[in-house]
């Protein structure tokens, strides 16, 4: 459907201009005029434009608010239809405001809420459709989209909290580099005449700084694209070439420091939403395959898909994951006490919750430790080019006889 630029003007007077989704005028008449708006003007967009300027996705705080909402109205009885309404009309004209208004005629034409929510991927993804249709299905709705609500919460808690400890060094790495940048390309080139010109042997290490300035007044060019063509490289070859994605993924999994954090944070993902679709209704093997989505790396999800295809040839579930050899113990361990137990869901959530414990003290112990490190790394920069620079000054100054 084309998108439309129009001017409102709304029941006290004001005027506006935004843009919506419609697949004819007359229907966007008719969104707006259900949103209280009376139409003044439009004009088709060119597809160049709408695929410029139009954001097809919410943030996460969004989803958060909308998945609360209508849980909320839900659960106190107010209709479907009613509920998406009153959510369209409390927020601000966006991209979602237009969705939202999309979801209501689509369910008004007779489609139900999880297939009308399935033509917005890029903001319900499979697994919140997937849980909504169930909740539709097995008529408790409100505490699916509860349950969702809280899942989606503790994610963008936990990438919050990833974010955090990467700003700082992050801010600090960028201003070494500015730092050395200047002082091999600016500062080096006016004191390698005087150095040159002080008649003592160059040090070593005096010598290895000016080729290194050399290198960087020469190709700077280079040193500065490269790093950026670098990454670009990786993440065209990986997006083209499923080997090494694979590859790449289990890097990821393996680095220092971050590799077992990473781990963990997707294991509590996949744990914690295996839990919700289990506790749901939905059936293990398909719930595994809802989870391969889930955890964004081909490492541990073609190790999930080898678990599925074990269990469904009549391998106990406890024993398909521990036969891949990726999983930890522990979750191992929690499914076997599921399978004992019968509370497979309690058990998983077990997992979600202690490696959500182990990422927050582990965020919490690296966050203090950056500051000293980079700070030692920082200065054993400086100190090695101030002595390459005034070692020679000084032995040149010693030399002298009064």
């Amino acid at each position: 459907m084309p998108d439309y630029r129009f001017r409102t003007i709304d029941a006290v007077g004001k005027i506006r201009s935004d843009t919506m989704v419609a697949s004819n005028p007359m229907e966007l008449e008719k969104r707006l005029g259900a949103m209280g708006f009376d139409l003044l003007s439009y004009k088709e967009q060119s597809r160049i434009v709408q695929s410029a300027f139009r954001s097809k996705t919410i943030s996460r705080r969004e989803l958060i608010n909308f998945t609360f909402h209508i849980e909320q109205l839900i659960k106190s009885g107010v209709p479907l239809i009613d509920s998406l309404r009153d959510i369209r009309d409390s927020i601000d004209y966006s991209h979602f405001t237009d969705v939202l208004q999309t979801v209501i005629d689509d369910i008004e034409g007779g489609k139900t809420l999880s297939l009308a929510l399935g033509q917005h991927p890029a903001i319900f993804d499979k697994v919140y459709v997937t849980l909504v249709r169930v909740g539709e299905e097995t008529g408790q709705l409100a505490e699916v989209l509860k349950d969702l609500g809280e899942t989606i919460r503790w994610q963008d808690e936990l990438v919050s909290q990833t974010k955090k400890i990467m700003i700082y060094p992050t801010i600090v790495t960028v201003i070494v580099l500015l730092v050395v940048s200047f002082l091999m390309m600016y500062l080096m080139p006016q004191l390698l005449p005087f150095i040159k010109n002080i008649g003592t042997e160059i040090p070593m290490h005096t010598r290895v700084l000016i080729e290194i300035s050399n290198i960087f007044v020469e190709y700077w060019y280079l040193i500065f694209s490269l790093p950026f063509a670098f990454v670009f490289g990786l993440k065209y070859a990986a997006r083209h070439n499923p080997g090494i994605k694979y590859y790449l993924d289990g890097i990821k999994l393996k680095l220092w420091i971050f590799g077992p954090m990473m781990t963990k944070i997707k294991l509590a993902r996949f744990a914690n939403y295996f839990a919700m679709m289990y506790s749901s209704g939905i059936t293990v093997l398909d719930a595994l395959k809802i989870s391969e989505d889930m955890v964004d790396n081909l490492v541990l999800e073609e190790s999930i898909n080898e678990a599925r295809a074990s269990i469904s040839e009549g391998t106990i579930i406890s024993k398909s994951f521990e036969a891949v050899g990726v999983f930890p113990s522990m979750i191992v361990r929690m499914l076997k006490v599921g399978e004992d137990t019968g509370s497979m869901d309690e058990a998983l959530l077990n997992v979600s919750y202690f490696y959500n414990r182990e990422v927050k003290e582990a965020i919490d112990k690296i966050e203090p430790a950056i500051l000293p490190v980079l700070t030692v790394i920082l200065g054993g920069i400086m100190m090695w080019i101030m002595m390459a620079v005034l070692g020679p000054v000084y032995d040149a100054v010693a030399g002298v006889k009064i």
